[in-house]
């Protein structure tokens, strides 16, 4: 079956990437978390070996990405969420949240989907069924949100 996609869809456990791959996938984080936005911050936070790393692929190039997991006594959480540099403006933030939806729904059937958004994405997590649980509160210098999306929403 062919994709109507301009990108494909990777989604793998941190053990599953070659030591290229893993480097790659790191730096992008890093240039966009950590310097694109000027936040010092524990990118490398411990949460890596258990979740599902999502990426979109656009020529075998990390074009978006999305990081999935369950803390313990929480629902499964989406993280990590970015578009690369490179690849924006091509609404790659609504396919890769899309998919990591899909991923989560398929990993973790009937349960809620949790998230910490940046305040200023807020209308479009909104967008995405997600609604929020928590007061705006400041997270490494930038205003976030907490937002969860229901289980079984469509």
């Amino acid at each position: 079956m062919t994709s109507t996609h301009p990108y494909s869809v990777d989604v793998r456990r941190l053990h599953a990437f070659s030591a290229v791959e893993l480097y790659a996938l790191l730096k992008l984080r890093v240039d966009v978390f950590v310097v694109e936005q000027a936040c010092a911050y524990p990118e490398l936070d411990g949460k890596d070996p258990e979740a599902l790393h999502l990426r979109l692929l656009i020529n075998g190039e990390t074009a978006a990405y999305a990081r999935l997991w369950r803390p313990a006594d929480a629902p499964p959480r989406i993280g990590r969420v970015l578009v690369a540099p490179d690849h924006r403006g091509k609404r790659l933030g609504d396919a890769v949240m899309q998919e990591a939806i899909r991923v989560c729904a398929l990993h973790f059937p009937g349960e809620p989907i949790a998230l910490s958004a940046q305040s200023h994405l807020e209308r479009f997590y909104r967008s995405l069924g997600f609604t929020p649980t928590s007061a705006e509160y400041v997270e490494d210098d930038i205003p976030h949100i907490d937002m969860q999306r229901p289980a079984g929403h469509s």
